[in-house]
């Protein structure tokens, strides 16, 4: 996808890439364009919309240019072989409750008076 953001110097180019970075689904960004004022955004799952308001809330002006599927192994006949990723299972470690105490009060003087 490509989205146009109004980048008048180094600064603004740098905020940009930083929120484009940030999105979620995000796997490449670059600036192109002959004024460097596009950003080319690629990702699975990237939401072109979200990306674009945040984009104009830190730098006033972005607009979506065009948004296209990219098809990965289009025509090349290779199939990508797939890694196996073990994952960590979800551990989660109980907090053991607090101990009770519980002491006998005696007084060895006790008070007969009952109205204290």
């Amino acid at each position: 996808m490509v989205i146009k953001v109004q980048m008048h110097n180094d600064r603004r180019r740098t905020r940009a890439m930083k929120i484009a970075a940030a999105a979620d689904g995000m796997s490449s960004v670059a600036i192109q364009g002959s004024e460097k004022d596009e950003l080319m955004v690629s990702g699975e799952g990237v939401d072109s919309v979200n990306l674009t308001r945040s984009l104009r809330r830190k730098l006033c002006y972005a607009a979506i240019l065009s948004v296209e599927e990219v098809k990965a192994n289009a025509g090349t006949g290779t199939s990508a072989t797939s890694s196996n990723v073990f994952g960590f299972p979800a551990y989660y470690q109980s907090c053991q409750p607090f101990p009770k105490y519980y002491e006998v009060v005696h007084d060895p003087y006790p008070n007969n008076c009952s109205i204290i």
